[in-house]
């Protein structure tokens, strides 16, 4: 059930990030906050290799030539950030706003077969898009973002097995936080590159690996990028209000044609890959700021910058408990101590206000026995564990 805070209201409570005038659209990462942010980028990595993609990385500058070539230039540029170099005037410089046409130096740097297909370029990229400051909003608009994005190269043959397996990261992703997005289809805009032969191609693809996967999905007519069709994954923020998250998008015309992409075929010919854009978070701002919302602060286990808060009932329990979260650092648990004088009440309301998952309670009883008396976040179950069971409690909870 999602919650009605606001995510830049929980974000401040959970000292995970602050926005300021200086940088307009770009959140400022607290150290709280880039524990979080680099969970996520350590599962998205997971996925990636689970999944057989290579990560690139390639150049957050490029020269405007590249966009020229891709047609972001002309359709896109009022939300690019670009200037001419004050060194030379004849060479104009863009804050690249995609990974797309980039991934495409990465392909064609050597020659490709059909034995080398599928390849799936991952990037975990910063990307900045010139958004008007009126629409600017917490994580949800942003002007840097950071995108896990992938570029599938495909034979044509291969689309709708590949569109499949990225539906199904996309459902066993959300699922680890309970989320049910929903899935739209948007089709050929009023301006498009290639011809509608090739759209109906494309859009026919999409819908038969969604149709495929048993994903319930609604038709966008006219809202696809102006290079191909894409199956958006939507959710609602506390105030429901719909926004897009992950993505996959089938391009026939932009990258393989305008970047002149092939490889040789069986039979020796020169055929043109097709490219599949992928994202399963969208941005991490965005999907952050949806998870901050729907669980209202209380984070999985695995992404919770605390993960457990150790307390000690009194100034002879204080030994014993350091020892604890000793142990539970040592096996990669983010553990705090809390050892002041303040009452047992006052300690554990402390924790459950930083919505840390779990509170491990040690008084000389559970030092002289070995263990911690440890309560769950949200529940009134208590249960006594040695410090070493409570880390396999934890790492169990760690995907």
């Amino acid at each position: 059930m999602a919650s009605s805070a606001d995510h830049r209201d929980i974000g401040r409570e959970l000292d995970l990030f602050s926005f300021h005038d200086v940088a307009p659209g770009a959140p400022f990462w607290h150290p709280n906050g880039m524990i979080v942010f680099r969970e996520l980028e350590r599962y998205a990595r997971k996925i990636n290799d689970a999944n057989g993609f290579d990560e690139i990385s390639t150049p957050i500058m490029v020269k405007d030539t590249v966009f020229k070539q891709s047609g972001h230039w002309d359709h896109y540029r009022e939300n690019m950030f670009w200037f001419v170099n004050p060194r030379d005037e004849n060479e104009t410089l863009v804050i690249k706003p995609m990974n797309c046409p980039e991934s495409t130096y990465v392909y064609n740097s050597t020659i490709r077969s059909y034995r080398d297909l599928p390849l799936r370029l991952a990037e975990i990229g910063r990307l900045h898009r010139n958004e008007l400051s009126g629409t600017l909003g917490g994580l949800f608009r942003v002007r840097q973002i950071t995108m896990d994005d992938a570029h599938i190269y495909v034979r044509p043959d291969q689309v709708e097995g590949e569109v499949i397996s990225v539906l199904k990261t996309i459902e066993e992703f959300y699922a680890l936080f309970g989320f049910k997005p929903s899935y739209v289809l948007a089709t050929m805009p009023e301006f498009a590159l290639g011809t509608a032969d090739e759209w109906k191609r494309a859009e026919r693809a999409l819908e038969n690996a969604l149709s495929a996967a048993g994903a319930k999905f609604e038709v966008a007519k006219g809202e696809g990028a102006f290079y191909g069709p894409k199956i958006e994954v939507h959710m609602r923020d506390s105030q429901g209000r719909d926004w897009q998250l992950g993505t996959a998008q089938l391009d026939l015309v932009m990258l393989p044609r305008q970047f002149e992409l092939s490889y040789a075929d069986e039979d020796g010919s020169k055929k043109m890959p097709w490219v599949i854009h992928r994202a399963i978070f969208g941005s991490f701002e965005r999907f952050l700021g949806i998870l901050l919302e729907e669980t209202g602060g209380n984070l999985p286990v695995w992404l919770s910058p605390v993960q457990a808060a150790v307390l000690s009932v009194s100034d002879k329990s204080v030994d014993y408990a350091a020892k604890v979260v000793k142990n539970l650092r040592g096996a990669g648990i983010r553990t705090i101590l809390n050892a002041d004088s303040d009452t047992l009440n006052k300690k554990i309301r402390d924790a459950e206000v930083m919505k840390i998952p779990y509170i491990l309670v040690v008084g000389p009883k559970e030092a002289e026995t070995g263990t911690a008396n440890v309560r769950e976040r949200d529940t009134d179950a208590q249960k006594s564990l040695s410090p070493e069971d409570f880390i396999e409690l934890v790492h169990h909870q760690i995907p």
